[in-house]
């Protein structure tokens, strides 16, 4: 698949059932006059795991933080599920959506950041608790029954006391990464979550996220410059440049035999 077929998708070819979960048409967005993402048309299917890679500045952080609706497209749409994230349909014409309306969207969407984000006086366990009670309205009994699942998933059984500090990096991401799936999320966002890392704790953090990327039903939108983590968890690998998508297909042929120059250029310089 080459640059000029610019509308990359990753639905299985002979997977009928398979519905479009996230779809970016025509989306730009500018920062002081300058072009991040130029007229993006991608569309992502359910249970797909795809991950974005590309040179840093090339946007593919910006299309996550424009799905956790922490930025708007200065132009098109983006949709999840069906329904519009940041426009809503009122009287028959799209509007820029309210923040109610997007919040509510943006529910069935878990983000895993670069910097953990955790609340610092919140002790791990209600960090986990904390949105399904109040974001889902979740009983606090099974918010709590969910997150000792998921901190044992993590391994984290033995700190779900701690405060934040208390825990190593590498222990950290990966409470962020049992808050996130305490939203029972639709997709689960990444975000380049071992960059801020200590080397040695890299590998434990990938491999926590191969297991999920291979044992739950999730669909994945991964940024990452791990090319080995994006060749074993992807379906899809989308090479981005210049704020548009120049290559995409099965890391197996995009990492052996890429077709594009720029991506021959990129994989290059980082395996």
């Amino acid at each position: 698949m080459s640059a000029d077929r610019h509308t990359p998708n990753t639905a299985p070819a002979a997977t009928a059932e398979a519905t479009e979960l996230i779809r970016f048409e025509g989306v730009s967005k500018r920062f002081d006059g300058h072009t991040v993402l130029d007229a993006l048309d991608i569309s992502v299917y359910t249970g797909r795991h795809v991950t974005l890679i590309g040179p840093s500045g090339s946007g593919k952080t910006t299309i996550l933080r424009l799905l956790m609706t922490l930025l708007k497209p200065d132009e098109g749409t983006i949709k999840l599920g069906g329904r519009y994230l940041t426009h809503e349909e009122k009287g028959g014409k799209l509007v820029p959506a309210s923040d109610r309306y997007s919040r509510e969207v943006r529910k069935n969407i878990g983000m895993v950041f670069q910097q953990f984000n955790l609340f610092p006086n919140m002790k791990v366990l209600r960090n986990i608790t904390e949105a399904p009670v109040h974001v889902l309205g979740l009983d606090a009994d099974a918010a709590e029954e969910r997150a000792r699942e998921l901190l044992e998933l993590v391994g984290l059984t033995a700190h779900l006391d701690k405060y934040p500090s208390q825990l190593s990096g590498g222990q950290q991401q990966r409470v962020a990464i049992a808050r996130a799936l305490a939203m029972r999320p639709q997709v689960l966002l990444l975000d380049e979550v071992t960059s801020a890392l200590d080397p040695e704790l890299v590998a434990g953090v990938l491999d926590l996220l191969r297991d999920i990327a291979h044992s739950m039903d999730i669909t994945m939108l991964c940024v990452t410059h791990e090319m080995s983590f994006a060749r074993d968890v992807s379906d899809c690998v989308m090479m981005f440049d210049a704020g548009r998508v120049v290559e995409f297909g099965p890391p197996e042929r995009i990492f052996t035999a890429p077709e594009h120059e720029r991506t021959r250029e990129f994989l290059s310089a980082v395996l």
